[in-house]
């Protein structure tokens, strides 16, 4: 058996959690962190090269751009859907070395690809779902950082790790229009291109938008394997973690979350082009990485919250907050090409990104919380070894759902690009797509009120 595999994991027992495994479920949190924030930064990195490619030579229509912003969306949603189903089967520790170590692949191509103007769109479009590694990576993330925690921590564990982690998207819109000003690895870094911004020559090394996060990626990659754990307890086979499928919380649940973490990573990859679509004379790359910075500490916040007044109370909230700021983006937005104010346009997409946190967390709060009642309901009055089966189901099912419903909601990060695309090029400006998403909002309050927050809920949490 190996070191590093923990046969007894028994968190909800006070003894057991106060002798040592508080401080075995923060180490593998905290390698955790930061293997999911790289995670997001590669995963979002188009979306701040996109807006540097026509500079340098790169002749992409508007709708080719956003494809490119929005294609690791839809690669990363799909890939979450496996990577669900892959920490029981593998382990945490494997397969959190595995997935941080296969961000190399799109990191290093992006650095490569971008140094000549004649690579092909194909190429491009092959690196940006290459990119789709990242987002998966959240799905096993999260998964496996439930096991290790009770369930009266779990909204905080599962905020830091989420929340912590996102700061990976703030990280590359803040990063990246920093590094590729100089040559930071020298000759080996590849020389420099030429960038004409409003008529402006200046010189940018584009490659290091792949290139800086290789050596942290190969640092974290070996943290994990020599740092975390797997648990015994944790092991399922994919037969036994599809039963979820039958559960019909858990589609509620991705209903929900695609309303909050769908919104979170699909407005942290359009927001750059968004604005520079419709604010050509701002500078997207000195604001965009502060929507993702909000909605990354909001979410930390937002899961303290939820454990002292409960998931679907703050989630409610939450989407009424929501719409009131899309709605404030649209009274913003110029209308005709004339008019707006970016300064409300700002304030109001800050206000959604900080709903957007706050709503991760405490629907991610919900969700082990409703998979233990109900295991429990059923197991009440049953033999003492029945109770803790129950205890051990429900964990499973539990982080097999946290993955499902991110997976389903990682399609935010390729719908609400594209509908922006999509609206611009049919009506010519984005109000279509922000007035679905209010509607949408809207059916998000009346589930969230229904099954989870009215006073007679079927599952109040």
């Amino acid at each position: 058996m190996s070191k590093y595999m923990i046969n007894t994991w028994e968190p909800e027992s006070s003894t057991f959690w106060s002798s040592g495994g508080s401080d075995t479920a923060n180490r593998n949190l905290w390698i955790s962190i930061p293997a999911l924030a790289l995670a997001f930064a590669v995963w979002m990195v188009w979306s701040v090269v996109v807006v540097n490619l026509p500079a340098i030579g790169f002749q992409y229509s508007t709708n080719q751009l956003f494809w490119l912003t929005a294609l690791p969306g839809l690669s990363g949603a799909t890939l979450r859907i496996f990577y669900s189903f892959m920490v029981p089967i593998f382990g945490g520790r494997k397969w959190t070395t595995i997935s941080t170590a296969s961000l190399l692949i799109p990191a290093i191509g992006i650095g490569f690809a971008v140094q000549d103007v004649t690579t092909g769109y194909p190429t491009m479009l092959i690196l940006a779902l290459l990119c789709g590694f990242g987002g998966g990576n959240f799905a096993s993330s999260m998964a496996n950082i439930s096991f290790f925690y009770p369930k009266a921590k779990k909204g905080y564990a599962l905020g830091m790790n989420a929340g912590l982690g996102n700061l990976g998207v703030s990280a590359v819109q803040f990063v990246v229009p920093l590094v590729i000003t100089a040559g930071v690895f020298g000759s080996l870094g590849g020389e420099s291109q030429n960038a004409v911004k409003a008529g402006v020559t200046t010189t940018m090394w584009l490659q290091n938008a792949g290139f800086i996060w290789v050596p942290f990626i190969v640092v974290s990659s070996l943290l994990a394997w020599f740092g975390m754990n797997d648990l015994a307890s944790a092991k399922a086979s994919f037969a036994e973690q599809a039963v979820i499928f039958k559960r019909k919380h858990n589609w509620l649940m991705c209903w929900l979350y695609t309303g909050t973490f769908g919104s979170f990573i699909g407005y942290s990859a359009g927001f750059p082009l968004l604005i520079k679509t419709q604010f050509p004379d701002v500078n997207p790359l000195q604001y965009a990485f502060l929507g993702p910075l909000v909605g990354a500490l909001a979410r930390v916040i937002g899961g303290i919250i939820s454990d002292k007044l409960g998931g679907a109370r703050v989630t409610l909230w939450t989407f009424a907050v929501m719409i009131g700021a899309v709605y404030g983006v649209i009274t913003f937005l110029p209308q005709g090409g004339t008019g707006g104010s970016f300064t409300g346009f700002f304030w109001m997409f800050m206000l959604l990104f900080a709903g957007t946190g706050v709503g991760n967390a405490s629907t991610f709060r919900m969700i082990p919380i409703i998979f233990l009642t109900e295991r429990q309901r059923a197991a009440a009055g049953q033999p003492h070894a029945v109770q803790q089966q129950a205890i051990v189901d429900a964990n499973k099912e539990g982080a097999a759902v946290l993955g499902f419903t991110s997976a389903i909601a990682a399609y935010g990060a390729f719908f609400i690009p594209k509908s922006y695309g999509t609206s611009i090029a049919l009506t010519g400006g984005p109000d279509a797509a922000l007035w679905g998403f209010i509607a949408f909002y809207v059916s998000c309050i009346a589930i969230t009120w229904w099954c989870y927050a009215r006073k007679n809920a079927d599952m109040p949490c």
